[in-house]
């Protein structure tokens, strides 16, 4: 019914979400910066839900990475050039598992595993060092993941998606350089809830590490990690 290299695109698709969710959860648990995305998405549900505790803006969070997702994928629609309904639905589709897995795994590495303790007292020096490590394993995820995903080219994140069209139907390839453009909206946002809140959450070193590398990591990881599975494409460079 299905070929092999459908069901190679989809097993990798499954465990792309997967890697994807812990792993921003991850940045997010650290608190030494997520990915800008991401970053962007927690000063929002702090700013949805008016409150400075960690805990209670979490409760909103997956709402708003869905939001979030809605309004980019109907934007990359638009810098696509064509009306794909089939593919706004696939894309939509994959931001309720991924959203709500990020909100559900962030306890698990905050209080089951502790790492919010780590963060609450800083009392030996090795605490922060263990913090930017795990932060930077997190953002690593994130770029495998989304460089998984891109191949697989079944149903993505929207905001991927974005960063995928830039990438191949306007930037002949360049992944590092459309990653950036694509980052243009979640910075905006971003400044504009600390204009509003007077305060940042889960900008830090990652944030800017991640800014600077994902494009690269992606692009490496294109090539190294399964170097087998090649990209389907569905835009080409002009």
């Amino acid at each position: 019914m299905f070929s092999l290299d459908s069901k190679r695109r989809f097993f990798w698709l499954v465990i792309s979400i997967i890697i994807n969710s812990a792993a921003n959860a991850l940045t997010v648990s650290t608190n030494m910066g997520s990915a800008v995305w991401t970053a962007s998405a927690v000063n929002l549900s702090h700013l949805v839900m008016h409150t400075s505790d960690p805990a209670i803006a979490n409760q909103s969070l997956g709402l708003v990475l869905v939001g979030y997702g809605i309004a980019v994928a109907f934007l990359a629609m638009l810098l696509s050039w064509r009306i794909d309904l089939w593919r706004l639905f696939r894309n939509i589709l994959f931001i309720v598992p991924f959203s709500y897995l990020i909100q559900w795994i962030v306890p698990f590495w905050s209080n089951t595993l502790g790492i919010s303790h780590l963060h609450a007292s800083f009392s030996h020096p090795w605490e922060l060092a263990l913090l930017v490590f795990l932060d930077m394993i997190g953002l690593f995820g994130i770029a495998v993941a989304v460089s998984l995903y891109q191949r697989a080219n079944l149903i993505m994140h929207p905001n991927d998606d974005l960063s995928y069209i830039i990438r191949f139907k306007y930037l002949k390839g360049l992944a590092a350089t459309a990653q950036w453009i694509s980052y243009i909206p979640p910075i905006l946002i971003t400044i504009m809830c600390v204009l509003l809140n007077h305060y940042i959450w889960a900008v830090n070193f990652g944030t800017v590490w991640a800014f600077l590398t994902q494009g690269y990591v992606q692009g490496w990881a294109d090539h190294h990690v399964v170097p087998t599975f090649k990209h389907h494409f569905s835009y080409h460079s002009k």
